[in-house]
């Protein structure tokens, strides 16, 4: 465990060191994957998801959760690595993420939830430019954990409503009518 030392710059220049986060590590495919504790909801079960006809690929459908009807988005697919096979482990995380006016309530597909962990942000590296299979704007760090990469996801970016939006949107376009 690292120590802080004492320094002598200002709080505005000096960096963020030993601030420990909690994270939900879960797994998609080989690769382990990491996001804020402060915004799960809750982990429910794979099962009773209801396709919604004329949605992007990575958006499997929507579930009733106690009343309220929630979408649920396979991230394999909206990494471009195809759908999620299903398996007895697969479970769907329910997050709560912020867009401009709004909180909305989203659920995400993953193999398997591994564990909650405290990460120290002195064990963050940087996103790298290169070298990893999704969408360097996607990831908010890297960070070893027992030995493991596990890559931490910008939920702002990943299940970006204004973007899903939009690519619901087109997708629901009707075709253009030929002169």
């Amino acid at each position: 465990m690292s120590t802080a030392t004492p320094s002598t710059s200002t709080p505005t220049t000096q960096p963020r060191t030993n601030m420990i986060s909690q994270y939900l590590i879960f797994s998609l495919g080989k690769e382990l994957f990491a996001v804020g504790t402060l915004r799960v909801r809750e982990i429910i079960e794979y099962g009773n998801v209801t396709t919604v006809p004329m949605m992007p690929d990575f958006i499997r459908g929507v579930i009733n959760l106690r009343g309220a009807v929630v979408p649920v988005i396979d991230l394999n697919a909206r990494f471009g690595r195809g759908r999620t096979e299903i398996s007895r482990r697969t479970c769907v995380v329910i997050l709560e993420v912020e867009s401009e006016t709004d909180t909305h309530v989203l659920g995400i597909v993953v193999d398997s939830v591994s564990a909650v962990r405290q990460i120290d942000s002195s064990n963050v590296e940087p996103a790298p430019s290169f070298g990893t299979r999704i969408r360097a704007d996607f990831i908010d760090g890297m960070a070893k954990v027992n030995g493991n990469f596990v890559i931490l996801l910008n939920l702002g970016k990943v299940l970006s409503v204004e973007e899903i939006t939009l690519l619901g949107d087109v997708s629901r376009a009707p075709a253009p009518l030929e002169h």
